[in-house]
Formats: structure tokens, C-alpha cells, sequence
């Protein structure tokens, strides 16, 4: 009864050779491909770049030839002055309107998410706290330094007019 197991276990363990032989051969082959693809992109490259070293390496005109100005100040006004501007369309005005309204909301937003942050609140109240120790020990000198002015001057208005104490 048991005989068949054995032979069971060969015919299972066989399959599953092929199956892997069969994935193996499979992987490899697409292995092959994608290397082949590779090849033939690096060559292309290859060529791509031997042509941009070639144009590089002809004489041409010089970038620094030619002058670019950013404005016509002080220039002479060719056009009438009385001539008014262009007008901007109502539809890209009110893009560039949108535009700029979503980019200062979306920057407050973000700053109020940051000022938010328990990293930023924690770190504001630690920030309060060492002020406000400060704060108490300097008004507790400022008091002691008070104090001591106001008896030094009434030790020395003692001193100065005994008749006053005498009364």
C-alpha cells in the first residue's frame, strides 16, 4: 500500500526541477534581452554624444559676442508715450489673479502648520519660561537695589540734620 509514495514523491520532485528549470531559462532569457537593449541604447548614446562633441569642437559664434540687457532704461521711447499699454485678457488675469492667491494661501497655511508643530510650541514655551525667570530675577535685584539706595539715603539724611531726629 505504501509503494506508491515513493514514486509519487520522484514524479512531484521531477516537476518541480522542470518548473524551476523551465522559470530559470525564462529569467535568463529576459536577462539576455534586457542586456541586448542595453547595449544597443548605449550605443546610440554613444553616437548621440561623439555628435554633440563634434558640433562643440566646431568654431562657431561666441555666447559672450552677443550682449544681453535685462531693461530699457534710459534708452529713448520709441513707441507713444499716449499709446496706452497692452491689455491683459480677463482670463489670464484671473489665472495669474487665482495663481498668486493659492500660492499666499498655501505659504500661510504652511506657516501656520510650522508655528503649530509641537516642536515649535515646545520649544516657544521653554523659550517663555527662561524669560520669564529672568524677568523675576532681575525685578528681585532691581528691588534689593532700590531698597539698599533708599535706606542709604535715609541713613545719610539722618546724619546730616539731627535735629530732625531729636523732634
Amino acid at each position: 500500500m505504501q509503494d506508491w509514495i515513493v514514486p509519487a514523491a520522484a514524479v512531484v520532485l521531477a516537476l518541480l526541477a522542470l518548473g524551476l528549470a523551465a522559470a530559470l531559462l525564462r529569467a535568463r532569457s529576459g536577462t539576455e534581452r534586457e542586456l541586448a537593449a542595453t547595449r544597443a541604447e548605449t550605443v546610440a548614446l554613444r553616437a548621440q554624444l561623439d555628435e554633440l562633441e563634434r558640433r562643440l569642437a566646431r568654431p562657431g559664434p561666441r555666447p559672450a559676442d552677443t550682449e544681453f540687457v535685462i531693461t530699457d532704461l534710459g534708452r529713448p521711447r520709441t513707441e507713444d508715450p499716449e499709446q496706452p499699454a497692452p491689455q491683459v485678457g480677463a482670463a489670464l488675469f484671473t489665472d495669474v489673479v487665482l495663481r498668486e492667491t493659492v500660492v499666499k494661501a498655501a505659504s500661510l497655511a504652511h506657516g501656520v502648520r510650522r508655528a503649530l508643530d509641537p516642536e515649535s510650541r515646545n520649544r516657544i514655551r521653554f523659550e517663555m519660561r527662561r524669560e520669564v525667570k529672568r524677568s523675576r530675577k532681575q525685578r528681585r535685584t532691581d528691588t534689593r537695589q532700590a531698597r539698599r539706595e533708599w535706606e542709604a539715603r535715609e541713613r545719610d539724611s539722618l546724619r546730616r540734620d539731627p535735629r530732625d531726629s531729636a523732634a
